[in-house]
């Protein structure tokens, strides 16, 4: 293929099938499609099988690549409930009739053309996907190489579904992966109406620098979870395991954890067991080197400024000793990517300015960031997250993807 135009001129026509569409339709398809990806569950997973046998063990993003037979239950279940969601178009945010009688209207509508650049994560493909049909969108997918085989087998069993319904499989579409493609992506002002990337901090940034196209960015996490001084430790502990522990390749986890020196001897004490259980390397300051080193505890490094500011996506976080709530927050102010932030506390003083204090997306008091997700804010599922402040922050989800229209009708006015 020497360029993808054809692929975009087919996608910006697609935008008047799926224009179309009511609510209902909208509805059943989305639901055909989560029986139709339970019933090739095989197929799906000897497809990823090809992908993730290309991936070395060691890799961190085989956990994101694979798609098991829980896994795949859990997108049908997310079509089913992106599918239960009111459609965010036509919603009628204001109206009113001027003095020479104009009857003006500001509704919702469909972005128009989705484009979506991500890396090896092929449920994006289903989310995605599902998020764009119910909102009236069309969506043009550039998936990494890592996960093209999964990736093609969902698209297809999507057209298939498309076909059933009698719907122009342009809808949904899967670029090539060869990246000369993506700056041509990029540039398409004429045919796509926004560009999201979803990955790495570097992919992010070089879509940020080449785009025509206006993007929303989603992606890098570099997460902290802060334990003040009046914290229920065993619950910190806890809560500071799980986040880094229960999936530590997605940007919603636990990357650095701050505690109060008080009670940082304590703290380190109890939650080193939980994350020596799984391997975890801890980049420690001086005084958390010490309190781990007497512990015994066997993957410790010492940390160096590059680890702090650092998405891990790994079993690896960095730990650092603070002075009282106001390092904190500076230290947060100086590493964080602006995604999900906590404090553990029991002073609802100091919870509630961490809260109105701390820029980020999502702030946490007493609670995992890991709950950072669409599905779990109960959106269904969501495209990324969103770290920046225009459009969309924090989930970007079914209620984003609209913008707005105004509908004036007259009966002969002129000015």
């Amino acid at each position: 293929m020497e360029n993808i135009l054809p692929i975009l001129q087919q996608a910006k026509q697609a935008t008047r099938s799926i224009g179309q569409l009511t609510d209902a339709k909208k509805r059943a398809l989305l639901q055909r499609l989560a029986v139709v990806i339970v019933e090739h569950t095989g197929r799906i997973i000897v497809e990823n099988k090809k992908d993730l046998d290309r991936m070395p063990d060691t890799d961190p993003k085989k956990d994101r690549l694979l798609l098991d037979e829980g896994r795949i239950e859990d997108l049908a279940s997310s079509l089913n409930e992106i599918a239960a969601l009111p459609d965010p178009t036509g919603k009628l945010l204001l109206e009113n009739t001027t003095a020479n009688g104009l009857h003006i209207q500001k509704k919702t509508v469909a972005l128009g053309v989705v484009g979506v650049i991500y890396e090896s994560r092929p449920n994006v493909t289903i989310d995605v996907a599902a998020l764009c049909i119910r909102s009236g969108n069309v969506c043009v997918l550039r998936g990494g190489s890592d996960a093209l085989h999964t990736n093609m087998v969902l698209v297809n069993l999507i057209h298939d579904v498309l076909k059933e319904f009698g719907l122009d499989t342009a809808i949904i579409q899967l670029l090539p992966v060869d990246r000369k493609f993506i700056i041509e992506m990029l540039e398409a002002v004429k045919y796509i109406d926004i560009i999201i990337p979803r990955g790495s901090q570097q992919l992010i940034e070089y879509v940020r620098q080449n785009s025509k196209v206006p993007t929303i960015e989603t992606g890098a996490g570099v997460c902290h979870t802060y334990v003040e001084q009046t914290a229920d430790l065993q619950m910190a502990a806890a809560i500071v395991v799980n986040a880094k522990v229960s999936r530590p390749s997605v940007c919603n986890a636990l990357d650095t954890i701050l505690v109060d020196s008080a009670i940082a001897n304590e703290l380190l004490t109890l939650a080193a067991p939980g994350l020596l259980a799984y391997d975890v390397e801890i980049f420690a300051d001086e005084v958390s080197y010490t309190i781990l080193q007497q512990l015994h505890y066997p993957y410790l490094q010492h940390a160096t400024e590059e680890d702090f500011g650092r998405e891990f996506l790994d079993f690896k976080c960095s730990v650092k000793v603070v002075d009282g709530y106001d390092e904190a927050v500076n230290h947060i102010a100086g590493y964080s990517s602006k995604h999900s932030e906590a404090i553990i506390s029991k002073d609802p003083e100091l919870c509630e300015r961490f809260l109105n204090e701390v820029d980020a997306a999502a702030v946490y008091t007493n609670a995992s960031t890991r709950f950072t997700d669409g599905g779990q804010f109960g959106l269904g599922a969501e495209i990324g997250i969103s770290t920046q402040k225009l459009h969309a922050r924090g989930p970007f989800a079914l209620e984003k993807l609209v913008t707005e229209k105004w509908y004036v009708t007259g009966n002969g006015q002129i000015r």
